[in-house]
């Protein structure tokens, strides 16, 4: 322990709740045992998914091997041991809630999602009732708003304030109530056969915050105070707790917190299996929901006639709810994850992750810039609006630079990647919370929807605010390594960078000083060392001496691309095996001679339109419209076999394209709103320098010296996909180039090339090798404002003339401002 005096310090302060000192098991002992596939990966999303341990499936598999489960409808032997052995897995959920089986049924569904729906469709709602919800929720329980609107109730989204002017009522805070047309509503005239349903989590899944559950009395006994325009009391209140989050590590105990219904997904507290979950109704609450389809000659029917309007619905609660099969097998494998927990207890379980968690939250809100500013800002603390006990095992932030902007969760979840840290970012489909943490108005979130965004995409800095958080989360396997390299890594990444990380200088990001703006100087003289052309986006290209250009760049570049059957275009990131079909194009011959390992013939395709026999058609790519034509059976059956899945190939037809329409940079990744383009994403051309190459191999040698994990990797140009190479100059000089001038030829920079995991695979022996690197080294030195530059983006500037061409050999002169 002496050697470690930042454990030490840790287990000071959290060392009675830390690693489960009075388990048989500790938490190291368990990482050494149960999770060795983690290696070196640190796994921070358990309230996405949290991790099955090896035993665990052990256990299943052996179970599988040895019992023989037969469909529980059946009344064969093992049928009927099948459902005793269901009947135990209802038994045990029960028992996890703490709820009496003589009070709650336990509802097998697919996850807590389909859960929730089942309650949405089958309530009892009536132009009278209301939905009433917390801002923290997940789309899951927002869904239920639609159910509610449809038959004429009011909905609600309202905030929880259990701490205001010294009283001990909760203070309800409400939003706009929402009601659609009651054309076709059901109005009741008797008050008390309506029915409304209050939904909240045990736990956000945005911030952390946990409710009081206290809430379910408070809204069953209708002691709760709502200034301004109020909903209508009438009627009983029923009430939702939202327990997929929560449960993990601190199940709602339903003996003192009678809740009417309750939803949970065991993937979230156990990894294994997934696609299973359940809805812990009260057996009164139960009885009030109104079912339509019924389904299953032993499922939720007793009998039923084919040729006339009859059944008889059986009468037991699950069956009643449970359509179809139940999944059994995995049903089944519920006690082996049941396992884990009781052993450890969930209260020890608690303790644990929140000792993480505290220590991260703590941590995090020390860290200073070396100005003294605040580096990060943490969601769901101190938030008087909302009525919790205390903090899940969650931390939601963002990061700021010492300027005070933004770092964007995507760039801050790319980075982790690549140091082997795997967590989450965005909003986690809690678009109330989100909202409301991040201070995002409605004319706010519209406007960042009408700009292209949507869920998981890049955008995650519009008009200087954040769209979305980092979220970290620990499971009952996470330890005190997993928290601490965590904050190496937010301190190494993102804390006062570094002088010699500032490359903005080079890229263009700083003024240029008054005394030279506005002036070219010439640099050195350089050689343009090989000429590689792409005629299929993504798959390999082919290095020539010489080359001709035309109104789109290098001849032929780009000028295909593979598409599948419902029209999505496939790159290496999501089809690696692009890359082992190698292209050539024979101008003599005039044919695009294409091979694959996976296919015995060459195809050659004529480079003439006489191959293409599909009509044309107009394809928007990057904010570009393209006019394009397939090929016959023939050329896309080659080309399916080549990468495994159904696909066509498609040429463009560049010279009859509109221009790049991309106006607005933030909408799309195209930077040349001038030039004619293939089908490339930014530019005409991509430009390296055999030097900048070289300075990058010497770093991914040095950092191997200093006991890098990863293995020795030396790249060549070939990885990062340029079309032109040069030398003759200092490393990443081709950064502060305005513009070039190659033979006769007049180039345009359009500053440096943003770098994706892509540049990670390599191709050798016909197998894709994945690593981190060479994106990691680049992003210790080469990262500006989220994104990690690594050559440089042209396009031509003069209108080609007849036989331009480029010449492996020539001089270049280059011009910087």
């Amino acid at each position: 322990m002496a050697d470690d005096p930042e454990k030490e310090r840790f287990l000071k302060e959290f060392g009675q709740d830390y690693g489960y000192p009075n388990a048989p098991s500790n938490v190291d002992e368990i990482r050494a045992t149960e999770f060795k596939r983690l290696n070196d990966v640190v796994y921070l999303d358990h309230a996405g998914a949290t991790l099955y341990s090896e035993s665990q499936i052990q256990d299943v598999f052996k179970d599988l091997n040895s019992t023989l489960y037969g469909n529980p409808h059946s009344q064969s032997n093992c049928s009927l041991s099948t459902s005793d052995i269901v009947g135990d897995a209802r038994r045990q959920t029960l028992s996890f809630f703490n709820a009496s089986p003589g009070e709650y049924k336990c509802i097998f569904t697919s996850g807590a999602t389909a859960a929730l729906k089942l309650v949405g469709e089958t309530f009892p709602w009536s132009s009278q009732s209301t939905f009433m919800y917390t801002m923290e929720n997940h789309n899951s329980v927002l869904g239920i708003r639609e159910y509610s609107l449809k038959e004429g109730a009011a909905a609600i989204a309202v905030d929880i304030d259990g701490r205001h002017g010294g009283k001990s009522a909760v203070k309800i805070i409400p939003h706009t109530v929402q009601r659609r047309g009651e054309i076709g509503c059901r109005k009741k005239e008797q008050t008390s056969d309506t029915y409304n349903l209050f939904a909240f989590p045990s736990e956000c899944n945005f911030s952390g915050l946990r409710f009081d559950l206290g809430l379910v009395n408070v809204m069953k006994e209708d002691s709760y105070e709502m200034p301004g325009p109020t909903l209508s009391h009438s009627g009983r209140w029923m009430v939702l707790i939202d327990a997929a989050k929560g449960s993990a590590t601190s199940p709602p105990d339903l003996s003192k917190y009678k809740a009417d219904f309750v939803v949970v997904s065991f993937y979230k507290l156990f990894g294994y299996p997934t696609g299973i979950g359940a809805l812990i109704a009260r057996n009164g609450a139960a009885k009030l929901l109104k079912k339509t389809y019924f389904s299953g000659a032993s499922g939720t029917v007793a009998a039923s006639i084919a040729d006339v309007d009859f059944y008889k619905r059986r009468d037991g609660i699950e069956e009643y709810f449970e359509d179809g099969t139940l999944a059994f097998v995995s049903i089944a494998s519920l006690r082996h994850g049941f396992r884990i927990l009781n052993a450890l207890t969930m209260s020890a379980i608690y303790r644990h992750t929140m000792s993480l968690a505290l220590y991260i939250r703590k941590a995090l809100l020390n860290l200073r810039h070396v100005n003294g500013s605040r580096v990060c800002t943490l969601y769901g603390i101190n938030d008087p609006e909302l009525l919790c006990n205390e903090m899940g095992p969650t931390v939601s932030f963002n990061l700021k630079r010492p300027d005070g902007s933004w770092f964007g969760h995507r760039e801050v979840e790319k980075l982790a990647s690549l140091s082997n840290i795997q967590l989450r970012t965005g909003c986690f489909c809690n678009p109330g919370a989100c909202a409301k943490h991040l201070g995002l108005s409605h004319s706010e979130l519209l406007s960042n929807i009408e700009a292209g965004h949507v869920c998981w995409d890049d955008r995650d800095i519009l008009n200087g605010k954040p769209t979305g958080s980092v979220r970290v989360s620990f499971g009952y396997m996470s330890t005190f390594e997993d928290a601490r390299k965590l904050l190496k890594f937010i301190k190494s990444s993102f804390v006062s960078l570094p002088p010699q990380h500032s490359i903005s200088d080079l890229l263009g990001e700083k003024p240029v000083p008054a005394s030279t703006e506005g002036v070219e100087r010439v640099t050195r003289t350089y050689f343009l060392k090989s000429i590689t052309v792409y005629p299929i986006k993504s798959c390999a290209g082919f290095t020539v001496e010489s080359w001709p250009l035309c109104s789109t760049g290098l001849l032929h570049d780009r000028e295909w691309l593979l598409k599948s059957l419902s029209g999505e275009i496939l790159t290496q990131k999501k089809v690696p095996e692009m890359g082992f079909i190698t292209t050539l194009v024979d101008l003599k011959l005039g044919r695009l001679i294409v091979e694959s390992l996976r296919c015995k013939e060459k195809l050659q395709i004529e480079l003439t339109s006489g191959q293409c026999i599909a009509e044309r058609e107009v394809m928007e790519i990057y904010s570009q419209r393209y006019e394009v034509q397939g090929y016959g059976s023939e050329v896309d059956t080659w080309f399916s076999t080549a990468v495994g899945r159904p696909c066509t190939l498609v040429r463009s037809y560049a010279f009859q394209n509109h221009m790049c329409s991309n106006k607005n940079r933030s909408m799309g990744p195209c930077r040349d709103l001038e030039a004619r383009l293939n089908f490339v994403n930014e530019a005409q051309f991509l430009l390296i320098s055999e030097e900048s190459i070289a300075d990058l191999n010497n770093r991914l040698r040095s950092k191997l010296h200093k006991g890098s994990n990863e293995q020795h990797i030396e790249v060549d140009p070939s990885r990062f996909r340029p079309n032109l190479v040069v030398s003759g100059g200092k490393p990443y000089a081709e950064d502060g180039w305005s513009r070039l001038k190659i033979g006769q030829t007049n180039f345009t920079s359009l500053g440096g090339c943003n770098r994706c995991q892509m540049i990670n695979m390599a191709f050798t022996a016909g197998t894709v090798q994945r690593s981190n690197e060479p994106l990691a080294t680049l992003a210790s030195y080469r990262r500006l404002k989220g994104k990690i530059y690594f050559g440089v983006l042209l396009k031509m500037c003069d209108s080609i003339k007849q036989e331009a061409w480029l010449h492996a050999g020539q001089e270049i002169v280059a011009y910087a401002v």
